[in-house]
């Protein structure tokens, strides 16, 4: 419910009352002292999904800005006659539970900081995001999400877009870019500082931490997370319900593959780097996109018929945008999770076929320990890039196979045998090896 006060003019006075009236609206009306520019104080209480209606034919009877008129959230209201209002107003799903366009446009507003400050919580947020990742710490992730501000940027644009509000919308597109950028520039810089200083231990693999390979190669799932974040987010902000802890949503979508861009960047690690910046980039027009059809689903349009169809063309060449830079970017994420899915099978019918090998009687005391898929040829025992180190979208080269067998055993006709079943699975390209474990029963 929305408590709805407004000042009005001498000349404005009797076309407001009328509409009131019309509306079987319960109002009161305050004179007002004669200094005040105003005649009187009208005041009236509406159903949250009546606001926008009145407000509209109110304005279209005179009420202007040279009016001032005020509307605050109002928790109770006893009366027969808003009762029988309030059905009236009641529509369609989410029409009595959306905000009208001028409080969306308020609320949107507010939740943009000052730069200074949206800059130092990005910065901080950041920060804290890299070190929860090098310390493989999904506590200090989650925590680092609620830090930052990003949320209220990327609802601003596409409430500036709906609305026709060219301010509204430039000042939520900078604070994006600004944001983001923050965001892969700190991470960078304290990854750097941290290697530098040997905040963590020297020659350490970045790629090993779980919360950090769980972010340079990203498949499609990932669009899933950034679409969702930008309907929860409107919807939240549509709505008047808790935006901040639908907004750790968005920023877990955002600063995660940022801080994992960073420490990337500061490694050197150029395709880590491009992946997570892919993620990055890829949430941030995921969050917009959605969050544009929401609004629009919702029915929120510009005040006048001649803005609405201006910010139908806006919303119009918005979409087609980001849609077509969605799908350029998506190629790699569909190259991801199609190399990832061949990687698996890959790894998987190997393991059947060596498990298939060991079933037999002579190798009952053989057991397999690990099968590794890996891009580079090489010794079992020479350093060499795992798949999940690497880039997915490179072919395996070697492929190690691990096995435990007793001490002082021998099985050399072993690994003809594995070399034979794989190969008939990979092809003569992928060189296999076999590796060893004695152990010894006590």
């Amino acid at each position: 419910m929305r408590h709805v006060e407004i000042s009005v003019r001498p000349e404005t006075r009797d076309p407001v009352l009328e509409v009131l009236d019309s509306e079987q609206i319960d109002y009161t009306v305050v004179p007002t002292n004669d200094s005040s520019e105003y005649e009187s104080l009208v005041s009236f209480t509406l159903p949250k999904s009546a606001v926008e209606v009145v407000l509209d034919e109110l304005e279209r009877a005179g009420l202007g800005e040279d009016d001032h008129t005020v509307i605050v959230t109002a928790d109770m209201v006893i009366s027969r006659k808003f009762g029988a209002l309030k059905d009236r107003y009641t529509g369609e799903v989410l029409d009595d539970q959306r905000l009208a366009r001028n409080e969306l446009y308020a609320e949107s507003e507010g939740l943009m900081l000052t730069i200074p400050i949206y800059v130092t919580l990005t910065l901080v947020s950041a920060i804290v995001a890299t070190a929860g990742l090098l310390l493989d710490s999904a506590a200090v992730v989650v925590g680092s999400m609620v830090i930052a501000p990003l949320i209220g940027p990327t609802l601003a644009a596409s409430v500036g877009t709906v609305l026709n509000e060219r301010d509204l919308l430039w000042t939520g597109i900078v604070y994006q870019v600004l944001g983001v950028g923050v965001a892969i520039g700190g991470s960078a810089a304290f990854a750097w500082l941290s290697k530098s200083l040997f905040f963590v231990p020297p020659g350490i693999e970045v790629l090993e931490i779980d919360e950090v390979s769980e972010r340079v190669l990203p498949n499609l799932l990932s669009l899933v997370v950034a679409f969702g974040a930008g309907i929860a987010g409107v919807l939240s902000l549509s709505t008047g319900t808790s935006v901040a802890l639908v907004g750790v949503m968005i920023t877990a979508a955002l600063i995660p593959p940022a801080a994992a861009a960073g420490i990337a960047i500061a490694w050197w690690i150029p395709n880590a780097a491009v992946g997570s910046l892919i993620l990055v980039f890829v949430n941030l027009l995921g969050v917009n996109i959605m969050g544009l059809l929401t609004l629009w689903a919702m029915g929120y349009r510009p005040q006048t018929r001649s803005e609405t169809g201006i910010a139908r063309q806006l919303v119009r060449r918005r979409v087609v945008g980001l849609t077509l830079v969605i799908l350029v970017l998506s190629t790699f994420l569909i190259g991801v999770t199609w190399a990832t899915y061949e990687h698996a099978s890959l790894e998987n019918d190997v393991t059947t076929e060596a498990e298939a090998v060991l079933d037999s009687p002579a190798y009952q005391d053989v057991f397999l320990a690990e099968v590794e898929l890996f891009l580079e040829e090489g010794t079992p025992f020479e350093p060499a890039i795992r798949i999940e180190e690497g880039s997915l979208l490179g072919e395996p080269r070697r492929i190690v196979i691990t096995v435990e067998k007793p001490v002082d055993d021998e099985y050399s006709e072993l690994i003809s045998e594995l070399d034979e079943r794989i190969t008939d699975v990979t092809g003569d390209d992928v060189r296999v090896d076999v590796r060893f474990l004695e152990y010894d029963t006590s």
